[in-house]
């Protein structure tokens, strides 16, 4: 899980640099001064003060390993809705507080529409899916009804930079 965000006095400025910066970052999070400072025309110096600046205001929030989702039982990606009974605080938090450490959980919205929640889990295979479903998802209580949508393949996929 991330830690949850901490307010912030305003937003910060970013100038064209900057975004190169962190487009760079996304892809190459890895990259030395001397890589980031040349791919985006900057003196190493002037990188570092700038990818110090972007940490410090929390731009840059950390960094992470991009993991084969077949080689860590991660390899089905699954997207569910999930419509609560209703809205009341209790309702939610019975809910929210059972999904936090659901194990695959790699992004859980709240959304408007016609549902309520829309989830991704990364899961080992579909018997994974129906365990899941059958002992976790079905038992959580305020729950309505869900709607399960097994990825057949990935145009883009930012978590894993497809």
């Amino acid at each position: 899980m991330t830690a949850p965000k901490r307010a912030r006095s305003a937003q910060p400025s970013l100038d064209r640099v900057d975004r190169r910066i962190l487009d760079h970052l996304a892809d190459h999070g890895r990259s030395s001064l001397a890589d980031l400072a040349e791919a985006v025309s900057i003196s190493p110096s002037s990188a570092q003060r700038r990818l110090r600046r972007l940490e410090s205001e929390e731009v840059v929030r950390g960094y992470r390993a991009v993991l084969d989702p077949v080689a860590v039982d991660r390899g089905l990606v699954v997207h569910l809705t999930v419509t609560l009974v209703d809205h009341t605080e209790n309702t939610v938090g019975r809910f929210e507080r059972h999904i936090v450490d659901l194990a695959g959980l790699v992004s859980c919205h709240h959304v408007t529409g016609d549902v309520d929640y829309l989830l991704r889990i990364d899961l080992a295979d579909v018997e994974a899916l129906d365990v899941l479903l059958r002992r976790t998802l079905a038992r959580v209580p305020g729950v309505a009804r869900f709607t399960t949508m097994v990825a057949t393949s990935a145009l883009v996929d930012r978590v894993t930079r497809v």
